[in-house]
């Protein structure tokens, strides 16, 4: 009833999103993946992480086959759009053994095993999907929010000491080859939090059933509850406001070298063309969940893990895509998130109540404050720089502290007794 019920909001959310796009002549998620059926598809390795997703419920020879189909048919892609001199992407034969996989699923396989196999389908359609609805969502936050609030957090920012600004500078600094390490991080986040589910799913082939919580239900749960706080405090970034990306909607070209100067913050209107997708940063959000469930992993894991969080932190305000006060929302929203689906997954109590509760009073002083006291934060900025960490650092030793009770005890192993010596 749960998996049915999900599958049916999720189906209307994706009709809604395709009905507003269309309200404004343009495609919408749904239109979108069904061209990449045959045309060629916006990300390859986003569709082929999803059928690695789904995967996770095949036996190995099973797993083999799947991926030799797939790599055959964007083979045969391939050179079809070679001969036509089409626009170039590999992807479509993974999407098409997604979508194959669904109708056996319906057609060959029964009970449990057909449960199984499409709670494994929709988990990597719903990744893949996930890409899409996020395209469209973004393509409405610029033409419902005519207004952006960047001055508010570029003020409120003088707290934190301009951390986009100075990170700008050292990412100037690092040339071609620091830039194109922390692109591709920011641009593979996706992959790179399939790795880590990876991992975590590895036995349920075996087990034939998925464990009770996992990465990817954090991973979606942010992109689900994120975009609506765009729509209440929409941010376009640095670049954008303060850089020569914004052209002449930019208040200035000051972005990385000059730091914004304290004015009073308003209102500025903005393009209909760039998301208002900065606050909370969800690249931060989710490179924070890759980074929380690898530390239950091998060591290897654990330092893709913290790699993966620092490059994207890099990446998020080396390239001016968002502010520090971004950054700290960020974490503390991905922390409340992964509470809460921890407390359903092992039921509510008290501890769980009072950590989401806390996260969430948390989060919403970080932005009352953003938006209402800017000003007092940049002129004083050793009172509320030390604020605004502490409360960040607050919610983590919360929820490290009460994760940590919520941990299966081990009894520890007993002791031989020494016996005593012969004479």
């Amino acid at each position: 009833m749960l998996w049915a019920t999900v599958s049916v909001v999720a189906l209307g959310f994706l009709i809604a999103l395709e009905i507003a796009a269309r309200h404004y002549g343009l495609p919408g998620p749904m239109t979108n993946q069904a061209k990449e059926v045959i045309l060629a598809p916006k990300s390859g390795p986003l569709l082929y992480a999803g059928m690695a997703l789904m995967m996770v419920v095949l036996t190995w020879r099973e797993r083999l086959i799947a991926a030799g189909i797939a790599v055959g048919i964007d083979v045969i892609f391939f050179l079809v759009r070679w001969a036509v001199d089409a626009k170039m992407m590999f992807g479509n034969g993974a999407l098409w053994v997604t979508l194959g996989y669904a109708v056996i699923a319906v057609t060959r396989r029964t009970g449990r095993e057909r449960v199984l196999l499409l709670k494994g389908v929709g988990l990597g359609l719903l990744l893949v999907a996930g890409r899409k609805t996020g395209d469209t969502w973004l393509l409405i936050t610029s033409k419902t929010r005519p207004t952006v609030l960047d001055q508010y957090v570029a003020i409120a920012d003088h707290a934190l000491g301009n951390p986009s600004w100075v990170v700008g500078r050292i990412v100037e600094a690092t040339g071609p080859i620091g830039d194109h390490i922390l692109d591709y991080v920011y641009i593979q986040l996706a992959v790179a939090a399939v790795i880590v589910a990876l991992y975590q799913l590895r036995n349920v082939a075996a087990e034939r059933r998925f464990p009770s919580h996992h990465l990817v239900r954090t991973f979606l749960m942010i992109g689900l509850l994120g975009p609506g706080i765009y729509m209440i405090f929409p941010v376009v970034g640095p670049i954008f406001a303060y850089g020569s990306d914004g052209t002449h909607w930019a208040v200035a070209d000051l972005w990385p070298n000059t730091p914004p100067p304290l004015n009073v913050p308003h209102q500025m209107p903005f393009d209909e063309i760039t998301p208002r997708n900065c606050m909370p940063s969800l690249h931060t959000a989710w490179a924070t969940a890759i980074f929380i469930h690898s530390r239950k992993g091998p060591r290897i894991l654990q330092f893709f893990g913290a790699f993966w969080l620092l490059s994207t932190l890099g990446a998020t305000l080396g390239f001016g895509y968002h502010y520090g006060t971004d950054i700290i929302t960020g974490v503390v929203f991905t922390l409340t998130i992964e509470a809460a689906l921890r407390s359903q997954e092992r039921g509510w109590d008290r501890s769980g109540i009072q950590l989401v509760a806390y996260g969430a009073a948390v989060f919403t002083a970080l932005l009352v404050s953003f938006r209402y006291l800017p000003m007092e934060m940049a002129e004083n900025p050793w009172v509320f720089g030390p604020l605004l960490i502490l409360a960040m650092a607050s919610v983590i030793y919360g929820y490290i502290r009460t994760t940590k009770r919520w941990e299966p005890k081990t009894a520890p192993t007993r002791q031989p007794e020494p016996q005593p010596e012969l004479v």
